[in-house]
């Protein structure tokens, strides 16, 4: 099969032939449909590394072939399915019950980071953490979903909103995009904050009530606390900047939520007088364990919610899609169909 790699000696993504994988313990064999891009991909491909690695996990594809102990598991051969992408763990511990990466056995592996991921024509996905794809569900623009659209729910889900509350959106690219599709399908306002006019402009598509640059738009504090009577019920930081995270807590209501789900590389630095006072709490999400997926993947479905997609052919055009990200050029998630 081929897979599309990250090869460190050659510092550059090169396509290889691999064997197809066997599906081991509580796995089966998936025949990839979609792969696509994450921010999260790019920190796989600058993390130190000796080996290749096939990068990406967000995907969807259909079940190829299932190991005996996947059998009965709600799973058949030709399901179309999604899937998260730690496996070797046992999904059942204290560990387990807050995130994967946490198991108590150690023996849990990342794929797309620290074992291979979804950027092939084949992958192994653990049973756990799959889900069968509602039929409205598209599954060549469906990848997004199992990384960005899961995490999107949670975040927006988890900021303590009522219909009519205002959700500051900061970072309006893929993730922001789902998360304004996903609060205004809640009965939400969204106000979208961005440092690109493009990534704004495709933001207010998705539903946005109304849209800031934040470099541009000086005054644009006031102007969003005057249009949101005060501020925002809740700030979700997708952007991975130190920039955003300082401009968050500003627009916040007094005793609103900071949601924070972009990593920056450098610490957050957050005033704990604000928090003492109660000026905002801070709250975190993920993509989270499979246990939490099903909720996620059932409005996403019932609420016709669907990633903005750039579409590529062959595995070839995973570099140029690396190199767009790291520029920052894209507007939408970008993703391969096989």
């Amino acid at each position: 099969m081929k897979a599309a790699q990250w090869d460190p000696k050659q510092q550059k993504m090169v396509v290889n032939e691999l064997p197809i994988p066997e599906p081991g313990e509580n796995q089966f064999l998936v025949k990839m449909a979609s792969a696509s891009l994450c921010h999260s991909d790019i920190m796989a491909i600058e993390a130190p590394r000796e080996e290749p690695v096939t990068i990406g996990h967000e995907g969807v594809g259909y079940v190829q072939k299932l190991h005996p102990s996947a059998e009965g598991k709600g799973f058949k051969e030709g399901d179309a399915v999604g899937f998260l992408y730690i496996i070797g763990c046992c999904f059942e511990c204290e560990g387990c019950m807050i995130h994967n990466l946490s198991c108590s056995s150690g023996k849990q592996l990342l794929q797309g980071f620290t074992t291979d991921g979804f950027f092939a024509e084949y992958a192994v996905v653990d049973y756990h953490n799959a889900i069968v794809l509602p039929k409205s569900l598209d599954i060549k623009s469906a990848a997004p979903i199992f990384c960005a659209g899961i995490t999107a729910f949670h975040s927006v889900d988890s900021c303590e909103l009522k219909p009519g509350d205002w959700l500051g959106v900061i970072g309006c690219g893929g993730l922001g995009q789902l998360a304004t599709q996903y609060a205004k399908a809640m009965g939400c306002h969204v106000v979208g904050i961005d440092v690109n006019d493009e990534v704004l402009a495709q933001c207010k598509t998705q539903g946005a009530d109304a849209t800031f640059n934040s470099i541009t738009d000086k005054n644009y504090v006031e102007e969003l606390k005057k249009l949101t009577n005060g501020g925002v019920k809740a700030a979700a930081v997708f952007s991975n900047a130190d920039a955003a995270y300082s401009g968050a807590p500003p627009i916040i209501r007094n005793g609103g939520v900071l949601m924070v789900v972009g990593l920056p590389k450098n610490n957050l630095s957050i005033s704990s007088m604000d928090l003492a006072l109660g000026r905002y709490k801070v709250k975190s999400e993920s993509t989270s364990i499979p246990q939490r997926m099903g909720k996620a993947v059932e409005f996403t479905a019932k609420h016709n919610i669907h990633p903005e997609v750039e579409m590529r052919s062959g595995l070839e055009s995973v570099q140029d899609m690396v190199d767009t990200m790291k520029k920052g050029k894209n507007i939408k998630r970008m993703a391969v169909v096989f």
